[in-house]
């Protein structure tokens, strides 16, 4: 799973590199296939319940699941999340990070940061004995006391030999449901997806591309961490 998830960190780097004004979004998705073709593995996404490509690219109000297009062009201000898998020697490797095109906004700079900074947080609660709702916590706390939403309709997710394995990881805190005991050897992606707005998500005609319903910004990012003995272990990192 380590090496699933380097590849896939290694594919976000060079999407990341390539992101700038005037680019077709389809780059994205032809960078990450060229590049599972180097490396001999397969895109997780494409083909995953009908999904139609190796990577989901979303701009601005779109929250997940966008779709890569050689029409939509990148252009100065917007901002563009990516999520990718692979499959290496039967394990998932899962992540996601949004990028800045060109010079982007304040708000657009302090969403992004408060993003990750959640991702941050929640990974410090993946820890053996904890409850896997402090992680939701620690995610949910961090956004809303920056003021911005956390998307509800989407979730993290166990992942492993199956892309979506159990237990649903919330980016908040459900009413009325107590959480699993984290154990080592559990493997995790933990995935704040943050809005500048509202929470609330509207699916468009495709019905696979997610925005936010005030069509306000959103952003996203995502590690698979491993629960391990000595604390949470990032899997999806280039080194």
């Amino acid at each position: 799973m380590r090496e699933a998830g380097r590849i896939v960190s290694l594919i976000l780097d060079e999407i990341g590199a390539a992101v700038q004004p005037g680019v077709p979004t389809m780059l994205f998705e032809d960078i990450a296939r060229r590049m599972c073709d180097q490396f001999k593995v397969r895109p997780a996404f494409l083909g995953y319940l009908g999904f139609p490509f190796a990577i989901c690219c979303s701009v601005n109000e779109v929250i997940v699941h966008g779709f890569p297009s050689k029409e939509r062009i990148l252009k100065d201000g917007d901002i563009v999340s990516i999520d990718m898998g692979v499959i290496a020697g039967g394990f998932h490797g899962d992540a996601a990070r949004t990028f800045a095109v060109g010079e982007i906004s304040p708000g657009a700079k302090r969403l992004m940061a408060v993003t990750k900074e959640s991702l941050d947080r929640g990974i410090a609660m993946a820890v053996s004995g904890k409850n896997l709702y402090d992680i939701s916590t620690a995610v949910q706390e961090c956004v809303e006391e920056a003021g911005f939403g956390v998307v509800r309709r989407f979730v993290g997710h166990g992942i492993g030999v199956k892309l979506h394995e159990k237990p649903e990881i919330p980016n908040f805190v459900p009413k009325g449901l107590s959480g699993v005991v984290l154990k080592p050897g559990m493997v995790l992606a933990i995935e704040p997806m943050v809005t500048e707005g509202s929470y609330d998500v509207e699916i468009l005609e495709d019905r696979w591309t997610a925005v936010t319903k005030d069509r306000k910004l959103a952003a996203h990012f995502e590690h698979t961490v491993a629960v391990t003995a000595d604390g949470p272990n990032i899997l999806t990192l280039s080194t």
